[in-house]
């Protein structure tokens, strides 16, 4: 493994346990070069995957987007890193259980709305207004409205 600080090919490992989940393995490291310490992660991979945009575009599958992606609907939302952490690792398990190598990049949105909505529904909705290309406000009264949230009454803050 290659240090990120000196770019030193041969680092060595100081420590390795599971991660929470048991869906990695956890390595520290330390460069004997620059004495830089830092954290790699090995994860089973059973397929190489391979996300079919909208356009038409094949792009190979990215863990580290997927995790971005449930990072900024989750910002500032009650919800701990290792739920993101398990959260990916669940979405990433069921896309390789479909057995196919090429996966339509809606599926993977779906599989993340549903992951989303069953952990934090105002991450929910950011996810979706995304995701469904909301233009107006209008379109977020529909979608809340289908989605069985019009009985929640808004707050003015006046109560």
């Amino acid at each position: 493994m290659k240090c990120p600080f000196c770019g030193n090919g041969d680092t060595q490992v100081k420590d390795s346990r599971p991660s929470d989940d048991g869906s990695a393995i956890r390595r520290r490291r330390s460069c004997p070069q620059c004495g830089g310490r830092f954290t790699t992660f090995e994860r089973v991979q059973l397929r190489e995957l391979v996300i079919l945009k909208r356009n038409g575009r094949r792009t190979p599958f990215d863990r580290d987007k997927l995790e971005r992606s449930l990072g900024i609907a989750l910002r500032k939302r009650p919800v701990q890193p290792d739920q993101v952490e398990q959260l990916v690792s669940r979405i990433v398990r069921q896309l390789e259980s479909l057995g196919e190598t090429e996966i339509q990049s809606s599926v993977v949105g779906d599989f993340i709305m549903k992951a989303l909505k069953s952990v934090d529904e105002v991450a929910y909705v950011r996810y979706a207004s995304v995701y469904k290309d909301f233009r107006h406000t209008s379109d977020f009264a529909k979608f809340l409205g289908e989605e069985g949230f019009d009985e929640a009454k808004p707050r003015s803050g006046l109560d």
